[in-house]
């Protein structure tokens, strides 16, 4: 019996043997993720439990002190820029490998190769934008073009590399332990990449979308909702601006027509409409020190671990402090002993579709100008766990990747079209920060961003000696007026980009007499410029609120700027909800129920401020929902994806047109519906909705509602995700923080003698869920608090969490 009862035990401990080291379907090996020596119980620290004093490295060539601050901010103090790069990456490493890893992976179009099968969409629809192609021909410029570039670049990825290599097992961010696979080499190739993924997070495109819609209403509808430019627009260079620059000449090619597209096909991701970034700059004659003040807050995608890591790099030469992006060199918003700056999208539509026609089935030619010309095939084999490699193939034309044909998303008119995308093109972004990292003047400045490609930014400049200046910086095609705003013919070479504009005549100002310069990814210009400016998520409130504020400022403060950059005044409802309200109690004869009454009492006493504790802005946004939807739904196609019009022509349209035939509803003919009655019944629908979320038991306050929440980036992974952050804020208002986007960092910077700076994002430095640097920041960001962000010398880091050497192996 006990040789019976041993056989028992021998089995169930071989059953559990095999059972916990090998992969269920898409779960890890338990026995390694619970493994106490190895598994995840290791990743249950902080970086300060864990800290050594000295390590020594290969390739440094002096040894390069790391002091962190209690916030695990590291002080990097490098004898030359190649070790202070590959200390940079050592450092980055050492606190984002994971991340730094799986956003390239993503831009790669490799997600498949650590969660299945289930990616394959997505990684097919990212190699088809050509974002790994565009890497290709990034790295290829530099070799050609900035050697020395590429070598700090190398330098960059060694530090990476000797991390991974130190790396033991039981230190591996948990999250290859719960997906099961293994850190792989940094590459220059991997950081080209995580530029290139920037601007394919921060650049879309409608074109599928107003080509749909100028199918069904024509062009004189579609030039009605969608006007290149608007009547109050308050551009990022002020309007009076005079442009001192011989324009080159483009002209629409006469009696060219958009072909005639309606297509019933998914199209990709942009960016989400009514969130940006936010930056401005003040000078000396409207701050109280008398020194200029310079403040940005980019708003993205609210993810852990943070988008951004800060670091303050230093060498003999400079000093710089600021937001690093994971994976790049250097500071991207930030300051040193001289200036400080800061980004924020430049919209612009520097992305087109072609229609293209193959001669057959092998598609190895397409026409072009009525010839058939010779098209490249691109072979991308992508590894699947647990599945054989999926192959797919990618035709290349002379404009770009076809995105679109019969194997992939295909379409009802059976059409193929390529991309054609300035993010393709060789570039050096990156030579842009190292540059700024060091500038030390408006010269300087400059000189870096004539490097600058992709994504378009909003640079805005502050410098020591009291210049302030801003500049759209990208390289933007040379455009007829509407060309690219549709679909256009492949074939027809009247359709070709016309050149670019050359970077000394992008949209710049310095000095202004108004004492500021501010950017909100409004339209860049006043309708003088002389170049074709076009995109199809202009912003029109935030900008207006900010250059209102700092037009009516003077003796300004780093507090007063705290508290702007902070502001929830939603300007929309602002404009937009009185006429809304006299509408509704035109009548009055009209009696209201007690519900309803409860409403119109909250709204009346509302302020316009989308504070988090308050049911005002929770009411507006249903009632704007319902009533924004139910003026356009008569636009909508059966499936086909059209554009709406925006909160700012909605809105404009029913202050000023209250009559026009946009509110009339085509399925009530004996009737002509106007602005008053699509409000009335919207309204209805309103106390509807609200009744339905009282009685589920919603909690109805603005925070509540909105749920601002910020997501591991696996979503699946909740338990390392915040959810419901008490905040206020939104759309178009400048503390833009919706559900799941809002200020990825906040920094603000007066230049004085002794520059004085503070930050904050909503995260923490730590890319390790288990430390308690990986989410400490999360509360002070969502009150609108700040940390020190001073720059600091070895001597005066006496007082710090802990440090550690780096020396020549």
């Amino acid at each position: 019996m006990k040789y019976f009862g041993f056989l028992i035990v021998l089995l169930v401990t071989l059953v559990l043997a095999v059972g916990l080291s090998v992969n269920i379907g898409q779960v890890p090996p338990l026995g390694y993720l619970l493994d106490p020596y190895h598994g995840f119980w290791q990743n249950s620290y902080s970086e300060d439990e864990k800290a050594k004093k000295k390590i020594d490295l290969e390739g440094l060539s002096a040894p390069v002190e790391v002091v962190y601050d209690e916030n695990l901010i590291p002080h990097l103090f490098a004898q030359n820029d190649k070790d202070l790069m590959l200390a940079q990456g050592y450092v980055t490493a050492q606190h984002r490998l994971w991340q730094m890893e799986f956003q390239t992976r993503a831009a790669a179009g490799r997600i498949s190769e650590i969660v299945g099968i289930q990616a394959i969409d997505f990684d097919r629809t990212q190699r088809r934008k050509g974002l790994g192609y565009g890497a290709e021909m990034g790295l290829q410029f530099l070799a050609d073009n900035s050697p020395e570039t590429l070598e700090l670049i190398e330098a960059y990825s060694e530090g990476v590399n000797l991390y991974i290599e130190h790396l033991r097992l039981a230190d591996l961010p948990v999250e290859y332990k719960i997906l099961d696979y293994r850190p792989e080499k940094w590459s220059a190739y991997k950081t080209v990449l995580l530029l290139k993924y920037m601007a394919d997070m921060l650049v879309g495109d409608k074109d599928i979308e107003y080509t749909n819609l100028r199918a069904k209403v024509g062009e004189s509808t579609m030039n009605k909702l969608f006007p290149d430019y608007t009547e109050d627009n308050d551009p990022v260079i002020e309007v009076d601006h005079v442009w001192n620059f011989q324009p080159l000449e483009i002209e629409k090619p006469a009696g060219l027509k958009y072909p005639d597209f309606s297509l019933l096909i998914e199209p990709i991701s942009s960016p989400e409409p009514g969130v940006g970034s936010n930056n401005w700059a003040v000078d000396g004659s409207k701050t109280r020190s008398g020194n200029p003040i310079l403040a940005n807050d980019p708003h993205l995608g609210l993810n852990l671990p943070s988008l951004w890591y800060v670091m303050q790099l230093s060498t003999p030469e400079y000093t710089v402090k600021g937001a690093t992006l994971p994976g790049a060199l250097g500071v991207i918003s930030g300051f040193n002993e001289d200036i400080a700056w800061g980004v924020t999208n430049a919209t612009r539509d520097v992305r087109d579709w072609y229609s293209i026609e193959f001669k057959d089935k092998n598609r190895l030619e397409y026409r072009y100008n009525d010839q058939w010309i010779q098209s490249t095939l691109r072979l991308e084999s992508i590894e699947v766990k647990g599945d054989s490699a999926y192959m797919d193939t990618v035709i290349y034309t002379h404009y770009g990747p076809v995105m679109y044909d019969r194997t992939f998303k295909p379409n009802d008119q059976k059409r193929n079209f390529a991309l054609k995308w300035t993010a393709h093109e060789g570039s050096n972004e990156q030579k842009t920060f190292l540059l700024l990292n060091k500038a030390k003047s408006h010269r300087d400045y400059l000189a870096a961003l004539d490097n600058f490609t992709s994504p378009a930014q909003n640079f805005v400049f502050a410098a020591k000696n009291g210049d302030i200046a801003m500049k759209v910086q990208g390289k933007f095609p040379l455009k007829w007026p509407e060309q690219g705003k549709y679909l256009m013919d492949g074939n027809n070479p009247a359709f070709e980009w016309s050149g670019y504009i050359p970077n000394n005549q992008n949209p710049s100002t310095l000095n202004p007499e108004r004492g500021f310069v501010s950017s909100a990814n409004q339209y860049s210009v006043g309708k003088d410029y002389p170049y074709y400016v076009f995109d199809n998520s202009f912003e029109h409130y935030r900008n207006r609120r900010i250059n209102s504020l700092l037009q009516s400022m003077d003796n300004i403060t780093l507090e007063d700027m705290k508290v702007m950059q902070f502001d929830d005044y939603d300007l929309h409802a602002a404009e937009v909800l009185p006429i809304m309200m006299r509408y509704l109690q035109e009548d009055s004869t009209k009696v209201f129920s007690e519900d309803a009454q409860m409403l119109i009492d909250s709204l009346s006493n509302w302020d316009f401020y989308a504070d988090p504790g308050v049911t005002g802005p929770t009411i507006f946004n249903i009632w704007w929902s319902k009533l924004r939807a139910s003026i356009w739904s008569k636009l909508d196609q059966k499936g086909k994806p059209i554009v709406y019009p925006n909160n700012y022509i909605t809105s404009r349209f029913i202050i000023d047109y209250p009559m026009d035939s946009v509110f009339d509803d085509p399925n009530t003919s004996a009737k002509l519906e106007t602005a008053k009655e699509q409000i009335q019944s919207s309204f209805e629908a309103t106390v509807e909705e609200w009744g339905k979320l009282s009685e589920e038991g919603k909690e109805l306050s603005w925070s509540k509602y909105k749920h601002t929440s910020i997501q591991h980036l696996v979503p699946n992974f909740k338990a390392f995700s915040y959810d419901s952050v008490h905040t206020g804020g939104g759309r178009s208002i400048i503390n833009a923080t919706s559900e799941r986007h809002g200020a990825s960092w906040r920094m603000l910077v007066e230049l004085g003698e002794d520059v004085k700076a503070q930050g904050i994002y909503p995260g923490g430095q730590s890319g390790n869920p288990g430390s308690r640097f990986y989410a400490n920041m999360i509360d002070k960001w969502a009150r609108g608090e700040y940390l020190n962000m001073s720059l600091y010398s070895k001597n005066e880091m006496e007082n710090n969490l802990f440090k550690t050497v780096l020396n020549p192996r």
